[in-house]
């Protein structure tokens, strides 16, 4: 890259967790970050589930760097044992550090496009030494190309939830029953939202952490309301086994594991049922309005008033269209994570450390960052996301032997069951599964402390971008 080149910004997509945490690495290693956020806020994306209570402690969720560039504004970190709400996320930690990052972070400004400047996706000729081309659109109307020496993506799944439908395509009249169909955990403090589901009959498709929530709390709901015919009605694909319910007292995040505990108890008392080894193929709409879900076995469920679908996130790779990136063929993550990552080999919930070289690709100074970077695979978790934007930034500034210094070990789920133990993975985010979820003991509805879970449902795009 040329010397003119090498003054530009590194362009961050998404003012998330891991977006803001790149741009404080960035300037801490003297590089100028330029975050563009379609959001009008920081954590824009977080702000949607800020009823979520993360099953990390404030002590995980917050970057190093990051606390070193809030110390001089008079920040104070919350009680490093307690588990943030999304919104408290937002609000005490992601808003302060995007001000602290000031005109480094730009609102309202979408990236629609990124290219080579000059360079299509197949012209080779002095390829590397173009900066990058990126397209915005702004929100109040109107585009926009900026120049970059670099792009760090980071802009999450949070936008594109699985369907309902088995084979990941949307079932038969899915689309058309959308009146009655959501795909995020709902948030019960909220009157209309607990009116539409108490005494009613729901399916929850999934079997994630957000699945988990979504029973814990629809669970709640029937007991609030004792006689009233609120029931939930759990879909899965495959049967129910020891791990059905996650790794309980033996994961190694206590509140992730009290959520599938929180689970069993709603299918114990008898608050949901357990429909298994069905595979949605269609959703029907009976003729009193509800909703009948049909198997491609051919089985019929009875009629429910409503459907949540948690059965996973997808990373929007449309806008990087004309780079060349390297992803794998499944999981659409890169190639040379992967093979860490992959749900069909690994189910402890352990990823091994990994970094800048692992999330290379052809396509010189791209990086895929967050949430966004495990494509369609779970168990994200926000300190991933610390270390891979710490790793990233130390190697745009040409410090490889600390971008290689990669050291991290994350906590294990407490589940080990071979290969294709997530054959239906559910969401997180976060960002799942995830960097986010409810202890059972906070799901309280109608208090500030009701949440839901996973990084899919962070989003932790990573967790939430």
């Amino acid at each position: 890259m040329n010397a003119s080149a090498s003054e530009l910004p590194v362009i961050v997509i998404g003012a998330g967790p891991v977006g803001l945490a790149a741009a404080a690495h960035l300037a801490d290693q003297g590089l100028e970050p330029l975050v563009l956020e379609a959001g009008r806020t920081a954590g824009a994306a977080v702000r949607e589930w800020a009823h979520v209570r993360l099953f990390s402690t404030w002590s995980e969720v917050v970057d190093p760097v990051a606390e070193k560039l809030l110390a001089p504004t008079g920040w104070t970190r919350p009680d490093p044992a307690a588990h943030p709400s999304g919104g408290d996320w937002a609000d005490l930690y992601l808003q302060p550090l995007a001000d602290a990052l000031g005109d480094r972070v730009r609102y309202g400004a979408r990236v629609t496009g990124v290219s080579r400047a000059g360079r299509d996706r197949i012209v080779d000729a002095d390829r590397h030494r173009q900066p990058f081309a990126v397209h915005i659109t702004h929100a109040g109307g109107g585009e926009e190309r900026l120049l970059a020496r670099a792009v760090v993506d980071a802009s999450g799944t949070w936008s594109g939830p699985g369907p309902a439908g088995a084979d990941g395509l949307a079932a038969l009249g899915e689309k058309a029953a959308a009146d009655r169909v959501t795909y995020r955990v709902p948030d019960l403090r909220d009157p209309a939202v607990r009116t539409r589901y108490a005494g009613r009959r729901t399916a929850v498709i999934g079997s994630g952490a957000s699945a988990f929530t979504a029973l814990a709390h629809l669970a709640d709901l029937a007991k609030s309301h004792d006689g009233t015919g609120t029931k939930a009605v759990w879909v899965l694909r495959r049967g129910i086994s020891g791990s059905t319910f996650g790794g309980g007292r033996a994961d190694q995040l206590p509140a992730r594991g009290a959520l599938g505990l929180a689970a069993k108890a709603a299918v114990d008392g008898g608050q949901a049922d357990a429909v298994t080894g069905f595979r949605t193929e269609a959703i029907e709409r009976a003729p009193d309005g509800r909703l009948i879900l049909t198997g491609e076995d051919g089985r019929r469920l009875e009629p429910v008033d409503e459907v949540i679908v948690l059965t996973g996130f997808r990373p929007d790779l449309s806008f990087l269209d004309e780079l060349r990136l390297d992803l794998d063929e499944r999981l659409q993550a890169p190639v040379g994570l992967a093979p860490l990552i992959d749900p069909n080999q690994h189910s402890c919930g352990t990823v091994y450390p990994h970094g800048h070289r692992e999330l290379a690709h052809p396509e010189r100074d791209v990086y895929l960052v967050g949430m966004k970077s495990y494509g369609r695979a779970p168990t994200f978790l926000a300190m991933t996301g610390h270390e891979q934007a710490r790793s990233v930034a130390a190697a745009l500034a040409g410090d490889l032997e600390s971008a290689d210094r990669v050291e991290l070990t994350l906590p294990e789920t407490g589940v080990c069951g071979g290969a294709g133990l997530f054959d239906d993975p559910g969401p997180a985010q976060s960002g799942g599964d995830g960097c986010c979820a409810p202890a059972p003991g906070l799901i309280r509805l109608g208090a500030s402390t009701a949440a839901e879970g996973d990084a899919g449902q962070n989003p932790a795009g990573g967790c939430g971008t």
